[in-house]
């Protein structure tokens, strides 16, 4: 009898070390993921105040469209160039894509009128990285200021 009580007591001290484990709660849904559509900030959109500068070109000497590998997949526009002078500041304008899948984006520089500091008049090379965004599926083409520099689904 004293066996059947040692087991019985062995049994019940070593079933309360047990490890208890609990899965949490999981609820599965059929809902698609959350894309952003809209592009991260862009360090080198039109600011307030912009509109009492005089506004000029820039010289793009390279153009590149890269697909990040992403969820969700992002679209970043690479640009290298120069400035005029190193007075010009770089202004880069995207628009959101038209009904024709076209990404419109607008590239020149501003610099003060009748500013009173010299500015040496040597170009500035600057080189880029201006985010586009995520998008639904279709098939975009990417335009720099009027000319189609490539296309992406």
């Amino acid at each position: 009898m004293t066996r059947y009580i040692t087991w019985l007591l062995a049994f019940v001290l070593l079933s309360a070390c047990a490890l208890t484990v609990t899965s949490p709660l999981i609820t599965v849904t059929n809902a698609p993921p959350i894309v952003q559509t809209l592009p991260p900030s862009n360090p080198y959109a039109p600011h307030a105040g912009d509109e009492v500068l005089s506004r000029g070109s820039v010289f793009l000497n390279a153009t590149q469209i890269l697909i990040l590998e992403t969820y969700p997949v992002q679209v970043v526009l690479m640009l290298q160039g120069n400035l005029p002078t190193p007075c010009n500041v770089l202004r880069v304008r995207v628009e959101p894509p038209n009904g024709q899948y076209r990404i419109i984006v607008e590239v020149y520089s501003l610099t003060e009128i009748n500013s009173p500091r010299i500015c040496a008049q040597v170009e500035m090379p600057f080189e880029v990285e201006i985010p586009l965004g995520s998008f639904s599926p279709g098939h975009y083409a990417v335009w720099v200021n009027g000319v189609m520099i490539g296309q992406f689904d």
